[in-house]
């Protein structure tokens, strides 16, 4: 057993960008949404930037990257959140399309399951697509509570998801450990007063996730088996 595991009775997991690549699926939807007003459609790789703080802003991000180009006016409140319904609805759609599991999750979770750890998922994404998305994916049945960016009033970078989730099951910051790809899960967990841990190989915005400062960084979650 990893030696950051040592006391912990509680995982949390950031779930895009640290158990699962979905930028596939993710662009496919932005792609489909700006397309329908005749806007510029994104490549991935730009998605792969603006991903890690929930939906809406990911829509933000794609209509602002066009407005700063000169390719549109600087939209509006009401474009943004007509194309945001948008998104989601074509997300819906898309989301086990293309997304896959990183190597060495499923293995991390049934060890920890195993071991009797409580695992939970603390994710930005939009509430309605996590159980569908995980069973999709075969990922289902490992996570006790699953908390999406609209399931409380206040998100990652906050630690709200993560003191809630204490408080439901009955774990201490100090037996808790938050597991993410970016600078949000980190600050989130630090600010909870968890212990934390980062992967190199998800979307922190082009940072390395050493800069945000985790305990541990591991290369791949088959490390904590």
């Amino acid at each position: 057993m990893h030696e950051v595991l040592e006391g912990i009775t509680l995982i949390a997991y950031d779930l895009d960008g640290t158990l699962i690549d979905s930028v596939p699926d993710l662009t496919f939807a932005l792609q489909e949404t700006m397309s329908e007003r005749h806007l510029p459609v994104p490549r991935e790789e730009a998605v792969r930037q603006w991903v890690g703080n929930g939906s809406l802003v990911l829509v933000e991000r794609a209509l602002g990257a066009a407005s700063d180009q000169g390719l549109m006016a600087p939209p509006d409140k009401a474009l943004v959140d007509a194309l945001h319904e948008r998104f989601l609805h074509h997300y819906g759609r898309y989301a086990c399309r293309a997304t896959r599991v990183y190597p060495g999750v499923h293995e991390c979770l049934a060890a920890q399951k195993a071991r009797n750890l409580t695992q939970v998922l603390v994710t930005n994404k939009p509430s309605r697509f996590i159980a569908p998305l995980l069973e999709g994916l075969q990922l289902g049945g490992y996570f006790t509570l699953l908390i999406g960016g609209d399931s409380l009033l206040r998100k990652k970078p906050d630690p709200l998801p993560l003191l809630h989730v204490m408080e439901q099951v009955g774990a201490r910051p100090g037996q808790t450990l938050m597991v993410g790809d970016s600078v949000h899960d980190v600050r989130a967990g630090q600010s909870a007063g968890c212990r934390t841990l980062g992967v190199p190989y998800g979307y922190n915005h082009g940072q390395p996730i050493a800069d945000a400062g985790p305990d541990v960084i591991v290369e791949s979650l088959i490390e904590l088996v």
